[in-house]
């Protein structure tokens, strides 16, 4: 894994290199954000409160559904109303900006880059009291428990807004250096599905189930990458022993990489900004880097 740094202009290297370097583990690093927050937006976010306010611990925004979560309606009187109201335009406004700087500064993904969630993250993350699967500071590979990618990509692209203080990350060694370490012995490969198996998940699908039971809509691929990502987080030797390094992100950059194949893990830092793409698999420059296709080689068959 590498950090590197963006340059003022980034279009005198080709995009492909830049997808290139992104799907091999790098992180891509911009010093002065590309996408940045107008005044009073910052201001406002800036001046968010959780103690007794309607927002929760990270908000999220679902530009599908041009909805938010994280938000305690039920105590939300004119005030609060407000507030909400204020933020809703703020993150609908952050996720079209940076929807809109990746798909000019990632052009070889076009028409395969999906919007997922963005969200705002206003708590410090040091010393915050969470169950394991649940903590940030713990070395990580991401995966969606209710939101099955089949394969697709996770691309995050994230903002420090906090005027003063770095974002300070640790980063591990790329997915298939620890998925060939961890993988044959401790987590068992996922199996293909069965004609049965994609029978019962069909049915189940059509019956409304896979809303409640949100692993019936799993791919086998997917159903590892979930367990990948608890197993990291549980295992005391692998955050205790494994190669790591620290990376800090200084007030007002912002920073993209592939978290579904980057082990990071956020140890301090206060408000921040984040968006999430899903890239189709196959719009990718270097695909064999994918964790998709490094699990298929080890296990030997498709598992989408």
């Amino acid at each position: 894994m590498s950090l590197v740094t963006i340059p003022p202009r980034p279009g005198d290297v080709a995009p492909e290199e830049w997808c290139r370097r992104l799907e091999a583990g790098d992180i891509l690093f911009f010093p002065d954000s590309p996408v940045p927050i107008p005044a009073g937006d910052l201001e406002f976010l800036l001046g968010r409160r959780q103690s007794g306010s309607a927002l929760h611990k990270n908000i999220a925004y679902k530009p599908d559904r041009d909805s938010l979560s994280g938000v305690d309606r039920g105590q939300a009187g004119p005030e609060a109303a407000a507030e909400i109201f204020r933020l809703h335009s703020i993150l609908r406004r952050y996720s079209r900006d940076a929807a809109g700087f990746l798909a000019s500064f990632l052009t070889p993904y076009e028409g395969r880059l999906r919007l997922d969630y963005a969200s705002f993250r206003p708590l410090e993350e040091q010393g915050r009291d969470l169950p394991p699967r649940r903590r940030n500071d713990l070395l990580h590979t991401d995966a969606f428990p209710t939101r099955p990618t089949r394969g697709a990509r996770i691309l995050r692209f994230f903002n420090n807004i906090h005027p003063e203080r770095s974002r300070d990350w640790v980063v591990g060694e790329p997915f298939e250096a620890i998925a060939k370490q961890f993988a044959p012995k401790q987590i068992a490969l996922p199996r293909p599905n069965t004609a049965l198996g994609r029978r019962v998940k069909s049915m189940a699908a059509s019956a409304g189930l896979g809303r409640v039971f949100p692993a019936l809509r799993r791919s086998p691929y997917d159903g590892f990458m979930m367990r990948f990502h608890n197993f990291l987080k549980e295992n005391a030797a692998f955050q205790a022993e494994c190669r790591k390094s620290s990376v800090r992100f200084p007030p007002g950059s912002s920073w993209l990489a592939y978290t579904d194949m980057v082990p990071h893990a956020v140890l301090a830092g206060q408000y921040a900004l984040e968006q999430t793409f899903l890239v189709d698999h196959a719009a990718m420059v270097a695909p064999e880097h994918s964790p998709l296709s490094v699990l298929e080689a080890m296990a030997g068959r498709a598992l989408t």
